[in-house]
């Protein structure tokens, strides 16, 4: 069997090299004040979870109950 050569990443080193030889500022643009003002007011995320600890308090006690049963079994079998 032939083996597979692994690809050098040369080409994304140079690349990375090259950007950072260049020195020249970036100017960016300034973010207009009324960008600011558009933004939404928050609103309180309060979900209601009490159906999903329900189902984790039946799923634990189901666990528990296959757990027992498997080790009162584990004696007798």
């Amino acid at each position: 069997m032939s083996r597979k050569k692994k690809k050098s990443q040369r080409r994304g080193k140079q690349t990375l090299r090259n950007s950072s030889q260049t020195n020249a500022p970036v100017s960016r643009p300034a973010a207009p004040r009324s960008a600011v003002s558009r933004l939404a007011p928050q609103v309180e995320f309060n979900p209601d979870y009490t159906y999903i600890i329900k189902d984790l308090k039946r799923i634990g006690v189901l666990a528990g109950s296959f757990l027992v049963i498997l080790i009162g079994l584990s004696f007798f079998l």
